[in-house]
C-alpha cells in the first residue's frame, strides 16, 4: 500500500458497496467498463466518514478484505437530490436497466444503511480505470 500512495499521492481508499458479495460485483463491473459512475449519501462523507471525492484526484478502491484492488480517477463530482439524478447516471453505475431500477436498488440500499428519502442529497460521482491491480490483471 506504501508503494501505491507513492504512486497516487493524495488517493484515499474506499470500498463499493456494504458487504463483501456487492463490493465484488461492483469491482467486476469497473473492470468491465461498465461501471463508470458511484454514488453515495451526502451524511457519509465528510470529518466522520470518507472524504469527498474531487475531481482528477485517484483513489484505490478496496476489496472488501482491504486489499487494494482498483485505481480510478474521478472525472466529475455533483451533489443531487436523490429524485433528481438523471437515468444516465443511473445507468453509469452499470447495476440497472433503467432508472426505475435504480431507484427500487438504491432506495433499499440507502433505507438498509441510515435512511432514505426522496430529497436526501447524493454525492453523484463519474470515474474512469486507471489501473487493475489484480494480479490476474493484463494491466498489473
Amino acid at each position: 500500500m506504501e508503494e501505491l500512495m507513492r504512486r497516487y499521492p493524495g488517493a484515499t481508499t474506499f470500498t463499493f458497496g456494504d458487504c463483501p458479495e456487492l463490493s465484488a460485483r461492483l469491482l467486476a463491473l469497473v473492470r468491465q467498463g461498465q461501471k463508470t459512475a458511484t454514488c453515495g449519501a451526502l451524511r457519509d462523507f465528510g470529518v466522520e466518514g470518507e472524504p469527498l471525492p474531487v475531481q482528477g484526484r485517484r483513489d484505490i478502491a478496496l476489496n472488501w478484505d482491504g486489499t487494494p484492488e482498483l485505481v480510478i480517477e474521478t472525472t466529475s463530482v455533483e451533489i443531487l437530490h436523490f429524485d433528481e439524478v438523471p437515468e444516465v447516471f443511473a445507468l453509469a453505475e452499470g447495476e440497472n436497466t433503467d432508472l426505475a431500477g435504480w431507484r427500487a436498488d438504491h432506495r433499499a440500499f440507502f433505507t438498509q444503511n441510515g435512511g432514505w428519502s426522496e430529497d436526501m442529497l447524493l454525492v453523484c460521482e463519474r470515474f474512469h480505470l486507471v489501473e487493475d491491480l489484480s494480479p490476474c490483471s493484463e494491466n498489473s
